[in-house]
């Protein structure tokens, strides 16, 4: 965790930590589940994620790529603290009116860092970056919220994509734990 805000991952772990079951993206069914919309929906706490977010942003960014829908709110965030042009990429291009996978400014030829809520095996990142590269884009970097992926583990390899975490499960599970203590 690069943040400054010690207290950041019990607030994000009491905010939106769910347990139960609950079936991810991926199909893989987990025991807990890490509700960002909860998170989302507060302007304070959204605020200080998007601060944390900020600081792990490559130097060479030119345009944040939110991912539809968590990482929109975010991405605005982001860009509104920044003053950096934002992108909102949807899962697949419209079928109406302009037909466009993301809307914004023009991205061909411009550096896009992805911007993620929660990301376990990374599906909807890959087909973010694979549809923005085959529209001109340079992606290599995703920043998220939340990297519940094994520690250790890079699931966007495969696409060349580096993934900066403001916050990791494991930071989670040890917020967790001291609380309890």
């Amino acid at each position: 965790m690069t943040s400054t805000d010690t207290e950041l991952a019990a607030d994000i772990d009491a905010t939106c930590r769910l347990t139960g079951e609950f079936t991810l993206r991926s199909g893989q069914v987990s025991s807990e589940y890490f509700d960002k919309y909860l998170f989302e929906a507060d302007p304070l706490l959204l605020a200080r994620v998007a601060r944390e977010m900020s600081q792990l942003l490559p130097a060479d960014t030119e345009v944040l790529g939110g991912l539809e829908m968590g990482g929109i709110p975010i991405a605005t965030a982001v860009s509104q603290l920044l003053g950096m042009p934002a992108l909102f990429v949807r899962k697949k291009a419209k079928e109406y009116g302009t037909a466009k996978l993301a809307e914004g400014p023009d991205f061909a030829g411009k550096r896009v860092t992805l911007i993620e809520d929660v990301i376990t095996t990374g599906g909807a990142v890959r087909d973010a970056t694979n549809a923005l590269r085959a529209a001109g884009a340079v992606v290599e970097t995703v920043v998220c919220a939340i990297d519940r992926s094994p520690a250790g583990e890079n699931p966007l390899a495969d696409v060349g994509l580096e993934v900066r975490a403001v916050l990791t499960k494991a930071e989670l599970d040890a917020a967790r734990a001291a609380a309890g203590a």
